[in-house]
């Protein structure tokens, strides 16, 4: 298994992700809703036999390569990254994985009116490095991160 492959629905847009109440900017109901049913969907597919429990496994603490294709039902429904970070944030979250460690992004925006949706694929960015002239210094815990 190089790489996890994922079909979800398509998050909410920007406009439907926050609430403001009592002057706070808060998850909306919609968005926390996106959220618990992308934790729900993934449950499910981790109870299959196919589920690569091992190689998810190895992924904490590497640089991460991730794909992100929109299905939207027309052109120019809807701006491409607007669904990126909450996609992503419940995707890792699922796995208990760390955002922070993706290193490598791309964002493709294609149309399907019949079947709108998200296919993600996520995976190790087996090549990625740091410029080698940076010194990674170590968080407040003493981890240096990769």
């Amino acid at each position: 298994m190089t790489t996890l492959r994922l079909t979800l629905p398509l998050p909410p847009s920007v406009n439907q992700q926050y609430a403001t109440v009592n002057g706070r900017r808060v998850l909306s109901a919609t968005a926390r809703r996106f959220r618990r049913d992308v934790a729900a969907l993934m449950r499910t597919q981790a109870s299959s036999p196919r589920w690569p429990t091992r190689w998810l496994a190895t992924l904490p603490n590497q640089p991460l390569a991730c794909d992100l294709v929109f299905y939207f039902t027309t052109p120019f429904q809807r701006d491409l990254d607007g669904g990126l970070k909450i996609a992503l944030d419940a995707v890792l979250e699922a796995l208990d994985l760390d955002d922070r460690y993706v290193v490598a992004l791309t964002l493709e925006k294609r149309i399907d009116p019949l079947k709108p949706r998200l296919e993600l694929e996520l995976g190790v960015a087996p090549d990625w490095t740091f410029d080698q002239q940076y010194v990674i210094l170590p968080d407040d815990h003493g981890n240096s991160g990769f």
